[in-house]
């Protein structure tokens, strides 16, 4: 049984997962608007794991016989500047993300919750993969550069992305 605490708590995860998904959505329509496709996709497919990931806690709030609360969801900008600049507020908003589950798993343990402290592994583990992620293309990016055949050799590995969901018994 979820306490209140860790019910509030991980229904404003879902709101912030939620965002995250609306986030790299409008990234993805600002990388099109710009004529990069590649990272267009790429983003895409980041918006389908966020929103992947809010249903993940939605299904274990309601599995737990807690009510979800769902709140309404911050607009994003609609300007993210040249494509390092891009990355770079990526890798930021992933590690925010990576302390909101640190302090989700803080908590499970404070409120002697082995449930939700096995359910947020999966979280804790994603969050290495999603900052690791990043941080590979920030590193191409930034060797390769922002213009030219560089940028255009990202671009189209990016496109190359496909959305896999995990496996239901993940």
């Amino acid at each position: 049984m979820l306490s209140e605490k860790m019910i509030d708590a991980l229904n404003e995860q879902i709101n912030k997962e939620m965002y995250s998904a609306y986030l790299y959505l409008a990234i993805s329509s600002y990388a099109e608007f710009k004529g990069l496709r590649g990272f267009s996709n790429w983003y895409r497919v980041q918006y389908q794991e966020e929103m992947e990931h809010a249903m993940r806690i939605y299904d274990y709030v309601q599995e737990q016989g807690a009510q979800v609360k769902l709140k309404a969801i911050e607009q994003p900008s609609s300007d993210f500047g040249t494509p390092l600049q891009i990355l770079e507020k990526t890798l930021e908003h992933e590690q925010y993300v990576t302390q909101l589950i640190n302090n989700l798993v803080d908590l499970a343990i404070q409120e002697k919750d082995h449930a939700s402290q096995i359910f947020l592994q999966w979280f804790v583990t994603e969050q290495i993969e999603e900052e690791s992620n990043v941080n590979e293309i920030l590193d191409k990016l930034k060797l390769a550069g922002e213009e030219g055949r560089g940028l255009f050799m990202i671009d189209k590995d990016l496109a190359a992305r496909v959305y896999t969901p995990p496996p239901a018994s993940e």
